[in-house]
């Protein structure tokens, strides 16, 4: 069974929570395997963090909506400031923000629990 995601990456603004979805996005993407935080959440980290080259992300048209997504992952960014990173895991109808932090702090959250596939 994949684990379905979507990376978003939007502008940190004044007022704009890490917790919630904004308004605008100037980016979208899909990966379709392997979205779960100790996997694609350590990739996009590691990414920030050591320039790590990132697979199987397809770019998608910002309007794009997926109903089988399992998680939605936000990159904030804006100059001369620190890139956050925020999760949020699909839960039928709802969902949740399981994470919110720079990329150092999701590597220290989730890489000891690489085993699990499904974590908070």
């Amino acid at each position: 069974m994949s684990t379905r995601a979507q990376v978003r990456f939007a502008t940190r603004e004044e007022g704009v929570s890490f917790n919630e979805h904004p308004e605008k996005i100037h980016a979208q993407f899909y990966v379709h395997h392997d979205g779960y935080p100790t996997g694609l959440g350590i990739d996009i980290a590691r990414s920030l963090l050591d320039s790590e080259k990132l697979h199987g992300w397809e770019i998608e048209h910002i309007q794009d909506i997926h109903t089988d997504l399992d998680y939605i992952y936000y990159v904030w960014s804006d100059y001369n400031k620190d890139t956050w990173i925020s999760i949020f895991k699909i839960l039928d109808e709802d969902e949740e923000c399981i994470f919110v932090g720079k990329p150092d702090a999701l590597i220290k959250k989730y890489e000891n629990n690489s085993h699990m596939t499904d974590t908070n």
